[in-house]
Parts: C-alpha cells; sequence; structure tokens
C-alpha cells in the first residue's frame, strides 16, 4: 500500500504538519512488515526509530525479571508507538517490547530526524506533548482501577477502553469485535488468566459477550459499564 501525505494526517502528532513536512517524513522513513506474533522491537533494545502503524495491531508490553508481563497499551492503525527517543537523545532504549497482535506494516523514522524536524517545527513537539499526556492520563486511571476496584470492574473497564480505541463493528446489532485473547485481558488488568476466564465465561453466560480464539465480541456494552461502575440492574 502506498503511503501517500493525507494519510499521515490521521497521526494525531502530524495533524498539522505541512505537506512538505509530510513528504519529507516519507522520504525519510522505511517500511517494516511484521507477521503476527513478531516484534518491531524488544524491551531494552535501541531506541533508534520511532514507528507510524499502517495496518495491523500491536501491543506494547512490559516484563520483570521473573517474566510476567503487563499489556501497557494496544496500537492501532495511523497511532505512533516507541518514540522515546525523540525526547532522550542519548542512550534511550525502549521501556517496553511492540509485538504484533495480528500481521502489521509500520513506517520506521530514525528518532534522530524526527528530533531535528520537532527542534525547528514547534507545532509538531506540541501536538507529541499532547498525546504523551493522554498517555499518561490513561496510565493514571489504570493505576487507580488497580488500587482501588474489583477484579471485574477493571476487565470490564478495560474492555469498554479498547472498544473506543481498536473495536469493529460487526454488523448493525451484531456488537464490537476486539481481536484480543483472553491471556491479552488478564495482561492489561493484572489478573489471571483463570480469573478473567471464568468473568468472561459468565458474562457470555449472561449474553454480554461472545468469545473466540484470540477474539471477544460486546453485544452489550452497557452491561458492561454498569458492572464498571458498580451499578446494579
Amino acid at each position: 500500500m502506498e503511503i501517500l501525505a493525507k494519510d499521515l494526517k490521521q497521526v494525531v502528532v502530524f495533524q498539522h504538519a505541512t505537506d512538505n513536512d509530510l513528504n519529507l517524513i516519507l522520504q525519510n522513513s522505511i517500511t517494516r512488515s511484521i507477521e503476527e506474533s513478531g516484534f518491531f522491537f524488544h524491551q531494552g533494545d535501541d531506541a533508534k526509530f520511532l514507528y507510524i502503524l499502517t495496518s495491523g495491531q500491536v501491543k506494547l508490553m512490559q516484563s520483570n525479571p521473573n517474566g510476567q508481563q503487563v499489556n501497557l497499551r494496544t496500537i492501532a492503525a495511523w497511532q505512533m508507538f516507541g518514540a522515546l527517543g525523540i525526547a532522550q537523545s542519548d542512550g534511550a532504549t525502549y521501556p517496553a517490547a511492540a509485538q504484533t497482535l495480528e500481521d502489521s506494516t509500520a513506517l520506521a523514522i530514525q528518532s534522530t530526524f524526527m528530533r531535528s524536524m520537532m527542534e525547528t517545527r514547534p507545532y509538531l513537539a506540541f501536538d507529541l506533548m499532547n498525546l504523551m499526556t493522554a498517555y499518561i492520563q490513561e496510565m493514571q486511571a489504570r493505576y487507580r482501577e488497580l488500587a482501588t476496584e474489583k477484579v471485574e470492574q477493571r476487565v470490564a473497564n478495560a474492555l469498554i477502553r479498547l472498544a473506543g480505541q481498536t473495536g469493529t463493528k460487526v454488523g448493525k446489532e451484531a456488537g464490537i469485535l476486539l481481536s484480543f485473547s483472553r491471556q491479552d485481558v488478564a495482561e492489561m488488568t493484572g489478573s489471571t488468566l483463570y480469573t478473567v476466564s471464568r468473568l468472561l465465561s459468565e458474562w457470555e453466560r449472561q449474553g454480554f459477550i461472545k468469545t473466540g480464539r484470540e477474539k471477544i465480541t460486546i453485544l452489550k456494552p452497557h452491561d458492561l459499564v454498569r458492572i464498571a461502575d458498580r451499578l446494579e440492574k
């Protein structure tokens, strides 16, 4: 798929960029395609590139020394990820790994090149700051959920959040499709696979959702909102 300057306007950080700027970015980018379950980069790799996802889905996950994983965020098409090297010029490494949830393609742009552009184009730096602020606010909300909410609320909140970020409508009344496994949801919510499986099975029995192989379809989003908000029927 040929990427045009107008396509990059979908990227939040580039929404105010000129066509000349966008063409310059395209000229200084390379296309990388990674198969499902592959990696654009691993945790601890040098942050030499930032990426713009053009197709597919990617999860950013962080591991501790014991191998336990946390899903920090899921990236959809036309979102930027791996941009730490822009802000940290010396010795920056990726704090998380970027693993594909399906066959995915992204534009890879050298961090040093993008940093030099932002030094002379304040609007790029301002839009990147707004994006980072939104990410921080989301992480704060997730930390609050972990500290104060029961596991069923956290799982319901995660599904609602994912529906807004990457969900796909499947027919007028068929629901919202999420391309995530039960393990993915467990990693996002600080839960165990057993607990998430038990909850999803119960919600499927009640008709709130439908599950499949690495897929969850939300059939009754209002019921998930009720669970997330601790409301009674």
